[in-house]
């Protein structure tokens, strides 16, 4: 693979995006679309496994970077090499998220509850999040438009919720909600053109949402082409004054 020159900044024209959680489903759609529309110069995608669906493309635009979000290390060595090529980024795209596995599975009810569960829901879907934003700043202290948006859930409304259930989840995309609220705010002292937000996608096509699509009707159930192109058309309409609110996928406000 071909690589650009180091130390791209935003006076080349470049635009940069990061796309974390890139390795299948609505991450690896926002590398493909990124690329195929031009929209981009250079992506970065971090992959959690090395045979991910993205460590397969092709193109001399993109990098393909190993990171667990989990471990901190890892955030800050994936983003201390993006740091050797670049000292900018446009897009920061965070994709990951865990709803069920082999191990885990949505609580129905308080008996379900399992404290090594409910901390990995938070691992996973909270705290890497912020991890994440602390190790990006850097990147975003530049006077171009960026955006830094985070994939979250409906349900993880607290004013939303009417069902119960799916504790774990549920409460770790609100805490998540949360952190990326707050860093909006301390981006507007430190990163101040870079809008933060949180993102439902609505019920897409995915290994996550798999088992649950039967009750949800076909015009509901939306392809990660679909997802991937209704969310950038969210985030091209933002405003700074947007930072720190959540948005569905039709570009309509979530209440917290």
């Amino acid at each position: 693979m071909t690589d650009l020159p180091r130390n791209i900044n935003s006076r080349t024209g470049l635009r940069t995006a990061l796309i974390v959680g890139a390795g299948q489903g609505i991450g690896l759609e926002f590398v493909k679309q990124c690329l195929s529309s031009n929209r981009c110069d250079r992506v970065y995608a971090t992959y959690r496994h090395p045979k991910s669906d993205v460590v397969m493309l092709t193109d001399p635009r993109l990098r393909c970077l190993p990171m667990d979000i989990t471990d901190e290390s890892q955030i800050a060595d994936a983003i201390a090499e993006i740091q050797t090529e670049t000292s900018t980024l446009h897009y920061v795209i965070n994709c990951v998220g865990i709803l069920h596995d082999s191990i885990m599975q949505p609580e129905k009810s308080l008996r379900h509850l399992n404290a090594e569960n409910l901390i990995r829901y938070f691992q996973i879907n909270s705290i890497g999040g912020a991890l994440l934003a602390k190790h990006v700043q850097p990147l975003l202290k530049h006077r171009d438009r960026a955006l830094f948006a985070t994939i979250s859930a409906r349900v993880g409304s607290i004013g939303d919720n009417q069902l119960g259930g799916w504790y774990g989840y549920r409460a770790s995309k609100a805490a998540l909600n949360m952190l990326m609220r707050t860093t909006a705010i301390e981006y507007k002292r430190t990163c101040p053109r870079t809008i933060v937000v949180t993102l439902h996608p609505g019920t897409t096509d995915t290994k996550l949402s798999r088992p649950f699509q039967r009750t949800v009707p076909p015009e509901k159930l939306f392809s990660c082409d679909r997802t991937v192109q209704q969310l950038f058309t969210v985030l091209d309409q933002l405003q700074e004054s947007d930072s720190g609110e959540f948005f569905s996928w039709d570009g309509s406000r979530l209440p917290w």
